[in-house]
């Protein structure tokens, strides 16, 4: 059975969001981007590059996949694995992508996830924490 590893920058008042840069994800005007990249240590640091190496999945909101989509095949010297991952991507929206392999799920989330661990495969790392929250 696979897990489902979150890794995720989380402030103290509940804000979600990646080193990126202050353009990665300015929806709702947020203007903070990238805020987390100031307080990396060498311990977090190890333990993130630890579990990027290690074989995974992903499983993906659309949302952060639409981030990922564009930058991470042009990028591949910085986490090589993210292109040889299969990515499983919510999205009611969305159905296909030049980036493979991906797969999109849709419908009854929690089943098709449910599925998705009893299956043979590497562990499955979430990206976006939307997927978690109805709307």
């Amino acid at each position: 059975m696979r897990k489902i590893v979150v890794l995720e920058h989380i402030s103290l008042d509940g804000v979600i969001q990646a080193p990126g840069g202050p353009e990665e994800d300015t929806s709702g005007g947020f203007t903070h981007g990238g805020w987390i990249a100031h307080y990396g240590d060498e311990v977090s640091g190890g333990l993130l590059r630890k579990q990027m190496n290690s074989p995974f999945d992903l499983l993906l909101g659309r949302k952060t996949f639409e981030i990922w989509e564009p930058y991470w095949p042009k990028h591949s010297d910085i986490w090589p694995n993210v292109n040889k991952a299969t990515k499983y991507v919510v999205s009611n929206t969305r159905t296909s992508s030049e980036w493979e392999p991906s797969v999109f799920l849709s419908g009854d989330i929690a089943g098709e996830v449910a599925k998705l661990k009893q299956q043979q495969g590497p562990d499955l790392h979430v990206g976006g924490a939307a997927i978690f929250f109805k709307r």
